[in-house]
């Protein structure tokens, strides 16, 4: 992870919509490893794990949620699917080369944002 003071260095955060903080604190900590708890009102959410920080906003307008999605793209893919697969994350996708030529795979959180996680594939 960065040093959040870096000057040279310019960070993507994604802000989610959340039906319930506590609910997506829950899954998030518990079945993605965002274990460490950056903020946490009831109205908003920081969640990190190494490499990753997400934001969540307290919305009661399940379809913002169903319409939003992040891409997560990196090397350590793979790595991630087989962590997520040993925590049985519900609705994990299996990884596939998709017609764009990347290798991804899908994550729908509890209040239906979609997590899709990519990378280039390996040769």
């Amino acid at each position: 992870m960065s040093v959040p003071d870096d000057p040279d260095r310019i960070e993507v955060l994604p802000v989610l919509p959340s039906l319930d903080i506590a609910a997506t604190r829950d899954f998030y900590a518990g079945k993605l490893g965002f274990a460490e708890l950056v903020y946490e009102a009831d109205d908003y959410l920081i969640v990190r794990r190494p490499g990753m920080e997400l934001h969540f906003w307290l919305t009661d307008d399940r379809t913002l949620c169903e319409r939003t999605s992040v891409y997560l793209r990196g090397g350590g893919i793979a790595d991630l699917h087989r962590e997520f697969s040993a925590r049985a994350v519900p609705g994990l996708t299996p990884m596939s080369v998709r017609p764009w030529n990347m290798e991804e795979f899908y994550i729908h959180d509890p209040h239906g944002n979609l997590l899709r996680f990519g990378r280039i594939p390996k040769r």
